[in-house]
This record gives structure tokens, sequence and C-alpha cells, in this order.
């Protein structure tokens, strides 16, 4: 520990150093610190004698970042920005904390975001902030603490936890199925089928459990659950749906079975997902807790985040 505080400049050197290094002048990043251009000057100097690297090339009252410098520009900005969040965080929330989620949007809108002031009343010291996700992506990237996933437990570089199944269901309009009788999964096969981009093969998913093998179906593509959903009401076809996304439509009969064959595909599932290092984040241990709740996974609520025997560590590159 002793050796790696010796290698860590001070944070006005670092402050400085990305200054400069953004700016491109020390001029300007005096101005920027509300500091001397011949302190900003010596804070480099002092920086790159620590490090004994020249990070400038200075030429004629200019200055442009060395190869070394470039290099290091980026990992202390980033740096910079990781120490401001988490400043931010403690000063948001003192006395809880501040969990990063990334969300997949119909499942936010319509199933999670719900059910949050249950969660809210039970951990009012925790703040959430809440990112759209469509598709997973690196952690090492991204200042998020976890993210709610769709799919195999086969997150790069992350832990999953497994939360629920989805059960799907072909839905239509009630006036589009007084106007198509519809007796037998065959019969859907000369009918419109409204897709949704995420989940490409679900229709062919479904033909094949009910026996009809190598059937995609025509018909529109829709990027997200919520317009697809809102195709079927209109009567353009019929959508295969997630039951638990369209509990208001089902009940308002807005949208009504076009066959009674729920299908679930035991390798794909929704996932709490996040990296090893947040998982005793207090914020993310809270809610980890409660979402497992009422998901209702499975065996009831489970141990520890970290030493859940169906977690899964992937340390791989993405």
């Amino acid at each position: 520990m002793g050796l790696q505080r010796r290698l860590l400049p001070s944070m006005s050197a670092l402050s400085a150093f990305e200054a400069a290094a953004r700016t491109g002048s020390f001029t300007a990043a005096a101005q920027e610190l509300a500091l001397t251009q011949g302190a900003v000057s010596r804070q480099i100097k002092t920086l790159e004698d620590q490090l004994r690297v020249p990070l400038f090339v200075r030429r004629d009252q200019r200055v442009t970042l060395t190869p070394a410098g470039e290099s290091y520009a980026a990992e202390v900005r980033e740096a910079l920005h990781r120490v401001g969040a988490a400043t931010l965080r403690v000063m948001t929330a003192p006395q809880g904390g501040v969990l990063k989620l990334a969300v997949l949007p119909t499942f936010g809108t319509r199933w999670l975001v719900p059910r949050l002031p249950a969660f809210q009343k039970a951990h009012p010291q925790v703040i959430i902030h809440f990112m759209t996700k469509m598709e997973p992506f690196d952690f090492r990237s991204e200042d998020l603490d976890a993210a709610i996933h769709f799919g195999a437990a086969d997150w790069p570089g992350a832990v999953c936890e497994r939360l629920m199944e989805e059960v799907v269901l072909p839905l239509c309009a009630p006036s589009f199925l007084a106007a198509h009788p519809i007796r037998e999964p065959g019969d859907l096969v000369a009918l419109p089928l409204l897709h949704t981009t995420s989940r490409p093969e679900a229709w062919k998913d479904w033909f094949a459990a009910q026996g009809i093998e190598r059937h995609e179906g025509a018909g529109m593509f829709f990027e997200q659950f919520s317009t697809t959903a809102q195709a079927a009401i209109t009567g353009l076809g019929v959508a295969l749906l997630p039951t638990l996304l369209v509990q208001a439509e089902l009940q308002d009969g807005s949208l009504v079975p076009a066959l009674d064959r729920p299908y679930r595909n035991p390798d794909r599932a929704y996932h709490l997902v996040h990296p090893p290092s947040r998982a005793h984040h207090p914020p993310l241990v809270a809610f980890r807790e409660w979402l497992l709740g009422e998901g209702g996974v499975e065996g009831g609520r489970v141990g520890p985040l970290s030493n859940h025997p169906t977690l899964t560590a992937r340390t791989s590159s993405p």
C-alpha cells in the first residue's frame, strides 16, 4: 500500500494536467482552474518529474501532448470523472447511496417502475438513477452499477443472477379475433404476425413448440414490446407478448389470447447483472433482495449476493 501511495500524484497536479491536455494551453487551464499560468506549469512539471516521462512538448509558447501524455490524459480524465461522480453520490445520498441501473425500456416502464414505491418505502435512503439499455454493454466503460437483462446468463465480465422466466402468449385485439377465427396454431400461419426486434426468434420458437417447424411468419417489426402491443390493439395482427408486460391490456380486454398456448424458453430469463466489484454495494444489495421477492424467484429468497450458488461470473472481454 505504501508503494501505491507514493505512485499517486496529487489531485491538484492531475487536475492541472487534465485541463491543459483538454484545452491545449497552460494559460487556458489556468483560467479554468482560477490559477496563474506559472502555477499550472509548476504542477505539470512536478507531475512529469514524478512520472519521469515528458507529457508535453513545449515550443514557442505552445504545448502539445506527447504520445505518453495523450494516453495518460485519457486515463486521468476517466479517473477524475469517477471521483467526481462518487463525490456527487455521497453528497446527494449520504445515509444510503445511489444505485445506477440500466433497464430494458418496456420492462422498466411496465413492470419495474409501478413497483418502485414499495422499494422506496422500504429503503427511502436509496436513490435509483435509471438508464435505458437495449443491449449488453461493458461495465468497464459505463458508469453503472447493475442492469436488468433478458436472455442467457452469459454477460461477459459480469455476475448474472436469474430473476424470473418470461411467459409469452399470442395476443390480438378482440375485433381481430372476431374477424379471423383461430382454433389451432396452424391457423396463425396465414395471418399477419407482429414481431419485436429484441426477440427475433420468438415466433419461430413458439411455432416449433406447437409442432410447426421452420415457420417465422410474415408481418411488421417493432423495436419495443410497448409498440408491438399497441399495434396489436389497433388490429394490425397477432403479437407474441410477455404476459407480465401487458397485464393492464389483458385486464381491460384490449388484448385477448388468440390461442391459449403459453410458451416459455427455459434457457432465457430476466437476470440482475452487475460487475463482481459491486457485489457488496449497499444500494445494490438492498435492491437485489427486494427484486427477488417481487420477481417471485422459484425457491424463495436466497442468501448473500457474494455466495449464492446460481451466480455465474464471466471474465472474458465482450
